[in-house]
């Protein structure tokens, strides 16, 4: 029996098991062996030799980069044709594209990579149209842009999700606060500081033991489910924020269009239309957590021209890395105006938190 077959055997057990108490430590080994096959799935070398979560061979360039995805003909060719200057193919067929397209959107003075994907189909996780390297494709990007037809039922959005979780991408959700630490002898120890509703420390050691883990300390900081317990073991998932785009929203009435956009990180858009699509492009900033960050030197106005370009919860020392990378060797303090700050100016640390809009001046060692 090969993998696919064994995967789709353990989702039928798991999808005919009732959820109780008597059946959660089988439930909870099934999920297990299901994660692990998946992760099989995902290791195995696809075409000529090629490794393993081959995506397409795209150069990752500017500030952030945000992948396309969808089903074909939802408007991710003629989304990337609005609002960048690339020019990628579109037409009334499906699977015009059929390769990777990057483009680039300037805005507030950032780069941002978007990347066309081709559409992908139900079953792409295992393979089919590409779906695979298309995929591992969008687990290289800081934003996942999925495309939705709005004139098509909600099951769009489920099959999608779906596809990215089997392959391993966790949508809007943090990395949960758990710690497995290996050692070799001594058992399973197991610590909660927080109520589990879920997880006991007999279902973790029958987890642990089908991953063939069987001395470690185990340390939760959270309520966690059995899946997210799982995903700690494996260590391999990845956490990328998620937008959901429905196209087409100009063949829709006012009510299902207000239905629609009530929806969770939802944007209503036309790119026939171009409608929207300016408070897209800010949606897609806010999500990605930039920051701009401003230079002055001693006696000089600010440089509000070409601000630096910094990912959330940056510091000093990030702003050092961006200047130059001998910087922070010379660095004595910096004097920060802006929200950061209690005051204007303000002298301050390696490890002071920037914030939006900062302007800052680094003083170096004499």
């Amino acid at each position: 029996m090969g993998i696919l077959e064994k995967i789709a055997d353990i989702e039928k057990e798991i999808s005919r098991t009732q959820k109780n108490k008597a059946t959660e430590y089988h439930l909870g080994i099934l999920k297990a062996k299901l994660a692990k096959y998946r992760q099989e799935l995902l290791d195995i070398k696809t075409g000529s030799g090629g490794g393993r979560g081959e995506g397409f061979d795209v150069l990752k360039s500017g500030d952030a980069r945000v992948a396309l995805v969808g089903f074909p003909s939802v408007g991710k060719s003629t989304l990337l044709n609005c609002v960048t200057d690339t020019k990628s193919v579109i037409a009334s067929y499906e699977f015009t594209t059929l390769t990777c397209i990057p483009g680039n959107i300037s805005y507030r003075g950032a780069n941002i990579q978007l990347l066309d994907l081709p559409g992908i189909i139900e079953g792409a996780a295992a393979g089919r149209g590409r779906g695979k390297q298309v995929i591992a494709t969008a687990r290289t990007s800081d934003l996942i842009l999925i495309i939705l037809d709005a004139t098509k039922s909600l099951e769009q959005r489920r099959i999608i999700e779906r596809e990215l979780e089997t392959m391993g991408i966790r949508l809007n959700s943090s990395p949960p606060n758990v710690t497995i630490r290996r050692k070799e002898r001594g058992g399973i120890s197991f610590t909660a500081t927080v109520k589990q509703s879920q997880m006991t420390e007999g279902l973790a050691t029958h987890i642990l033991k089908e991953y063939k883990i069987h001395n470690a300390e185990v340390l939760i900081k959270e309520d966690v489910t059995m899946d997210q317990f799982i995903d700690a073991i494996d260590g391999k998932r990845r956490y990328i924020p998620a937008l959901y785009a429905y196209n087409k929203i100009d063949q829709l009435t006012i009510e299902e269009v207000d239905k629609l956009a009530r929806q969770p990180n939802t944007v209503m858009i036309s790119c026939e239309m171009q409608l929207n699509l300016d408070y897209l492009v800010d949606r897609v900033w806010r999500s990605l957590g930039l920051l701009r960050v401003f230079t002055k030197k001693r006696g000089v106005l600010p440089d509000f021209s070409e601000p630096l370009i910094l990912r959330s919860n940056s510091t000093v020392e990030h702003v050092c890395h961006v200047l130059h990378r001998s910087l922070a060797s010379q660095f004595k303090y910096a004097m920060v105006w802006g929200a950061s700050t209690k005051h204007q100016p303000q002298k301050v640390g390696f490890h002071h938190a920037v914030m939006d809009e900062d302007v800052i001046q680094i003083i170096k060692k004499c």
